[in-house]
């Protein structure tokens, strides 16, 4: 018998009988967009569960991050990561805005906030960490660079929905923070984003970006972009928010049933730690060393020659591209700690549908020879 595919991750699907209510509301009512009933209690009650005040629905989290760009007037220079989705800087050369890379920080694969203040010049006018694998960016230290220079924060917040940090939810740092709702996200919308807004001001200018600057039906302020989030997604991330918590429940498990297996194997480095509270276990990666059994590399196809699609989240860098590997920044001379933590990461699968067999056979390839 052929043995299942399985993937890195796989959105988590409500029972559809959940779900057929909501679609007959929708089909009924003839709105499918511009902020109908649905859009509006889903902005409501993600601003409840994730612990802050205003949040704006998006498409998807790439416009999202475009958008948030836009709304708060950034030009020039931006600091980021090369360790990222491309979403990340590609938001900045939609921006016409010019990405400067810094290395990460060797234990958190966040940017490293002691690299920063060096990439500074005239010409910057922000910064854009992530919150890498869902694990919160060291937030005091990069603010308080970003006031000693006045540069706005933006944080690529992709992979953090419901993380935790010291004083509250991660997502309230920083001038803007951008979520993903694609389809293998925590939580997902199929797909879907939002940012979170410090104010009632700034939202509203966020909505108007989203809404092709429209404010009403003969006034347009500025040149936006067709952003919004459709009832038919709105619609699905309220049914997902009710099973959120089981969701993340499960995946601290198969993240707890992980770390104990690959405990002692050689060469095999687990990412994070399971007893976290901030974690949301959105991602398993390892870092393979050079007294594993064999490269990164050939584990990764090994487990595919088996089914098993783990990824190499982030390989290439970012700043290895084309379109970025010509700036002075991309070299990789100056950015030694990404460089080599690509050449080593794997993702496995972990997602709250995958079954205890399932998880064995990954942990089993991973372990023998």
């Amino acid at each position: 018998m052929m043995q299942k595919k399985i993937y890195v991750t796989q959105p988590y699907l409500p029972p559809l009988e959940e779900f057929i209510p909501s679609l007959q509301q929708i089909w009924d009512s003839k709105v499918l967009t511009n902020g109908g009933p649905f859009h509006q209690r889903l902005e409501e009650a993600l601003c409840k569960y994730l612990g802050v005040e205003h949040l704006a629905l998006f498409t998807n989290g790439t416009v999202a991050l475009v958008t948030a760009l836009q709304a708060l007037r950034i030009t020039g220079e931006v600091i980021t990561t090369p360790y990222s989705f491309v979403a990340t800087s590609h938001s900045m050369l939609w921006n016409g805005i010019k990405p400067v890379f810094v290395d990460i920080d060797p234990a958190t694969l966040n940017l490293d906030p002691a690299r920063i203040e060096a990439a500074i010049t005239p010409q910057t006018t922000a910064i854009m960490p992530v919150h890498c694998y869902g694990h919160p960016c060291d937030v005091d230290a990069i603010q308080r660079i970003a006031d000693n220079y006045n540069l706005k924060v933006i944080y690529d917040a992709a992979h953090a929905f419901g993380v935790q940090c010291h004083c509250g939810s991660v997502l309230k740092h920083g001038d803007l923070s951008v979520l993903s709702f694609h389809a293998t996200k925590v939580f997902n919308t199929f797909e879907g984003g939002a940012i979170v807004c410090p104010d009632a001001k700034t939202k509203l200018r966020i909505d108007h970006l989203k809404n092709f600057g429209f404010v009403d039906e003969v006034t347009v302020v500025a040149p936006g972009i067709n952003g919004k989030m459709s009832e038919f997604n709105a619609a699905l991330g309220l049914l997902q928010l009710q099973h959120i918590d089981q969701a993340l429940a499960r995946r601290k498990e198969l993240d707890a049933i992980y770390r104990a297996a690959l405990q002692g194997v050689p060469g095999m480095q687990c990412l994070g730690d399971s007893g976290e509270k901030v974690a949301n276990h959105a991602y398993f990666p390892v870092l393979v060393g050079d007294d594993y059994f064999c490269s990164r590399d050939a584990l990764y196809e090994r487990l595919r020659e088996h089914g098993i699609f783990a990824r190499r989240y982030f390989y290439p860098l970012i700043s290895e591209f084309p379109m970025y590997r010509g700036l002075m920044s991309a070299n990789p001379a100056n950015l030694s700690v990404a460089t080599e933590a690509s050449k080593r990461v794997l993702c496995l699968p972990i997602y709250p549908q995958l079954q205890p067999e399932e998880q064995a056979r990954i942990i089993q390839l991973v372990r023998e020879p």
